[in-house]
């Protein structure tokens, strides 16, 4: 039994704690159901916080079922705090008349910048070379010391060149790389920049030394790297995810990465987040990352404040700046 919540202003119920200055501008305007927790909400506190809220601030780490929707009757938004939002039922959110809205944009460069981060981590071996320096056993330079590969000068491929896709390319410019991407739709070069080829999803995987993903993910993307896949890569190329862990198929990439049918991955998301399929760990031709694609203080600020903006814009009975639905 919900024991009843009174106010003036309209509840909102945030399923994390997010950064302190967008929960000043959240409690400015609305009444909390709860306070926000810094770790992941029960089935029954979601349950709670849902049905008492006229608005909802959730991560994509927070499935919002049905379930949840139905038991939600004053609800008016989901404010999705990610790009992604295939944790949310669309279907059952429209059947309730519920707008989902998403934060796009404000965490592009974040996401594209640690892109980089981790194509130069693995291909220069700078994970393994910092184990060595702190472990007090280096013992000093040698001709071949943890020889890497080159980044600069070889072939980026990108698959999904969506807003991050596409700053992930911009960056390849400054290291003199030819961009290959494969995507639903081709998009125009920028002025400036090295040609952006348009092709298929195979030449992509057998012409590149570098792979990024950048795709949503959805029932056709699931797995869209797997054993076949996998096998079309050169023996000396990379494979980078940023953007959802099942995007992969895990077991397949630590098989290919075992056998040395590629040289190496660099990952921040899994397809069984938190867990990593266990081997993976242990490679050295692997960077593992705790999903920090948007992590910094600036990016994950703007997502929160754009949740604001949304929310604001639907109880004030406005349209929202960044709807979601089952067409997109």
């Amino acid at each position: 039994m919900l024991t009843p919540v009174t106010s003036s202003r309209p509840f909102l119920y945030l399923t994390r704690l997010l950064p302190e200055p967008v929960l000043a501008a959240l409690r400015a305007e609305y009444a909390f159901v709860s306070e926000p927790l810094d770790r992941a909400p029960t089935t029954d506190e979601c349950l709670r916080g849902f049905a008492q809220a006229d608005a909802v601030i959730c991560t994509l780490a927070d499935p919002v079922t049905g379930e949840l929707l139905a038991a939600a009757p004053r609800l008016k938004i989901v404010a999705n705090y990610a790009v992604g939002y295939n944790n949310i039922d669309l279907a059952a959110a429209a059947r309730h008349g519920i707008i989902v809205t998403n934060t796009p944009d404000v965490l592009t460069d974040a996401t594209a910048d640690l892109t980089w981060a981790l194509m130069l981590a693995v291909a220069r071996r700078v994970i393994e070379g910092d184990r060595w320096a702190r472990s007090g056993t280096w013992p000093g330079w040698a001709p071949t010391q943890l020889l890497g590969t080159d980044v600069t000068g070889k072939t980026l491929g990108i698959i999904g060149m969506g807003r991050i896709g596409q700053a992930v390319a911009l960056r390849a410019q400054g290291f003199r790389m030819p961009v290959l991407y494969s995507s639903r739709r081709p998009c125009s070069s920028p002025f400036g920049s090295a040609t952006w080829m348009h092709r298929p999803l195979e030449e992509v995987l057998t012409q590149a030394d570098f792979i990024s993903l950048h795709v949503p993910l959805s029932d056709t993307t699931r797995h869209l790297i797997g054993a076949r896949e996998l096998a079309m890569m050169k023996p000396t190329a990379f494979l980078l995810n940023t953007s959802r862990g099942p995007v992969i198929d895990e077991a397949a990439l630590l098989a290919a990465l075992r056998q040395q049918t590629i040289a190496g991955a660099g990952l921040d998301v899994y397809e069984r987040e938190p867990l990593i399929a266990q081997g993976l760990e242990a490679l050295p031709n692997v960077v593992l990352l705790p999903h920090l694609g948007s992590a910094t203080q600036q990016a994950r600020i703007k997502m929160g404040m754009l949740c604001v903006e949304n929310i604001a814009a639907v109880l004030g009975g406005r349209p929202p700046l960044n709807p979601v639905s089952l067409k997109d």
